[in-house]
């Protein structure tokens, strides 16, 4: 015990605890909150800190070790809000803590030293840290929609838009765009990562401190690539929340695209896809009815998502630029559940896709239903027999009025009915039968694109191989970033262990 008559007041200015009421709404609450994400990361600052006083010379080495030490044991059972003991303030628990298990008092302990910076610092961490598991989530999800797009790209299946089924494609080709959308966001990510990976610890309480810290050391041990240049940017922007939660709504409106259109598909009017039971639901009142709720679910938490984002921004609009508890604690409060609500859209996105299944046969039999090949068809009519472009869009579009209601279907061309239709409009075709080839051929269909990044299925190819080396590219990119962290907390933990201080 280092004080036998009892704790040092934590205030000259204000007399008493805080209130019971104000312990329960707010500071019980948030303690609470602290100790379940940040604690943690407040320890490791904490014993950068130690390693700093030694540096600087106002603590010896063997009392930074014996800080470190007891830095180490803290855990949440050991740190409780007590509005007497502690003002139900985390970094004075932790303080407390800390006070109780050394063999004398160090004096120059937290000297020259504000919360303000430490609070960043730990809410920047925790955010950094959560954001890297984000990353890796997304990439698992990511391979699995690539892999399953490589198995599918020789599909035929509708592309639909405006809600009509209008050209020929993939599975593997409509999800080679889901994984273009993931390897998209991961560099988003990646590049506000590399944005918000500016240490703020060293920044006092807005204008910088008096002892000569080694901020960048500091930045160093912590795992940071930087210092924050600027001590009231490290205490005053909270910008990095608005803008992991940016990336995070941005991507939630992609995914509840890509769940829409699996729930249209797997609707009983298409039936192009099925789920194992496991992850399917049923009607309490129709026993015929297999539903996809996992889907509803998916589609329905990435709502939430653009809902925190709107949280953070509403919660630092309009207030003054310097440290304020409205912006560090309110504004963010939402934080941790954006980061748990995106990961579980993640995991159970990844499990439906690498469950999902497509039925081909359904899918063909949709392409063979509808006119598919209008477009080819008026291509055809102007290469092959010349009629200009507008002109031949309006005889294939009449064309395909005309066979219908004649009850043809694509896979019955009438060469004469074509001729007919091109006549009455002043063209006279040479070969009608070879153009209509365009709409018969349901594989040939999928086939005809030679654009790069096309819907063929050579094309689907080329663009999963570059995907692949995207990937894998991400992956050492996010893996640098994880390894600098960790060595920077190795490196701390050795300095408070017997190292060099």
């Amino acid at each position: 015990m280092t004080d036998t008559t009892g704790p040092v007041p934590l205030s000259g200015r204000v007399e008493g605890s805080p209130s019971a009421l104000w312990h329960e709404e707010v500071l019980g609450p948030h303690f609470q909150y602290e100790v379940t994400h940040l604690l943690p990361w407040y320890i490791v600052i904490e014993k950068v800190l130690a390693a700093e006083y030694a540096r600087l010379g106002v603590v010896t080495d063997a009392e930074a070790r014996e800080l470190g030490e007891a830095l180490g044991g803290a855990d949440a059972e050991a740190l409780v809000a007590d509005p007497s003991a502690n003002m139900s303030d985390i970094t004075f628990a932790l303080e407390r803590y800390v006070e109780r298990r050394l063999s004398h008092p160090i004096p120059a302990w937290h000297v020259d030293r504000s919360r303000n910076d430490l609070q960043a610092t730990a809410q920047l961490m925790f955010g950094r840290h959560e954001l890297t598991g984000i990353a890796r989530a997304l990439t698992d999800f990511g391979t699995a929609v690539h892999r399953l797009a490589g198995s599918t790209r020789e599909l035929p299946m509708p592309g639909h838009t405006h809600f009509q089924a209008a050209q020929i494609i993939s599975p593997g080709y409509y999800l080679a765009a889901v994984s273009e959308q993931v390897l998209h966001t991961l560099r988003r990510l990646l590049s506000t990562y590399d944005g918000l990976d500016a240490c703020p610890l060293g920044s006092g309480a807005m204008a910088g401190q008096e002892l000569p810290w080694d901020r960048d050391r500091m930045a160093r041990l912590l795992g940071f690539r930087r210092a924050q240049p600027v001590a009231l940017t490290g205490v005053a922007s909270r910008g990095w929340v608005t803008e992991v939660t940016a990336d995070m709504s941005t991507l939630g409106i992609a995914l509840s695209r890509f769940a829409t259109d699996l729930l249209t598909w797997g609707s009983g009017e298409f039936g192009f896809i099925d789920l194992p039971d496991e992850l399917c639901g049923i009607s309490s009142a129709m026993p015929q009815k297999k539903n996809f709720p996992v889907l509803e679910r998916i589609r329905g938490r990435t709502a939430h998502l653009s809902t925190y984002h709107l949280d953070a921004v509403l919660g630092q609009r309009n207030t003054p630029y310097t440290n304020l508890v409205e912006v560090g604690k309110e504004a963010g409060a939402n934080l941790a559940a954006a980061y748990a609500t995106l990961r579980s859209v993640l995991r159970l996105f990844t499990e439906v896709v690498g469950r999902l299944t497509f039925h081909a046969d359904r899918m063909r039999a949709a392409c063979e239903r509808e006119y598919l090949g209008g477009f080819a068809l008026a291509n055809a009519l102007t290469l092959r027999e010349g009629v200009p472009w507008r002109r031949a869009q309006v005889v294939a579009g009449a064309y395909v009025v005309a066979a219908v209601e004649a009850g043809l279907s694509p896979d019955r061309p009438d060469a004469e009915l074509l001729r007919k239709v091109a006549g009455e409009r002043g063209f006279t075709l040479a070969d009608p039968a070879t153009a209509l080839d365009a709409v018969r051929d349901v594989d040939a269909g999928l086939r005809r694109p030679a654009s790069a990044g096309s819907a063929h299925p050579d094309a689907t190819a080329a663009v999963l191989r570059d995907q692949v080396d995207e990937y894998e590219r991400l992956r050492t990119e996010w893996g640098l970033r994880t390894a600098r962290v960790a060595d920077g907390l190795t490196e701390t933990d050795s300095l408070l262990t017997g190292g060099t201080t």
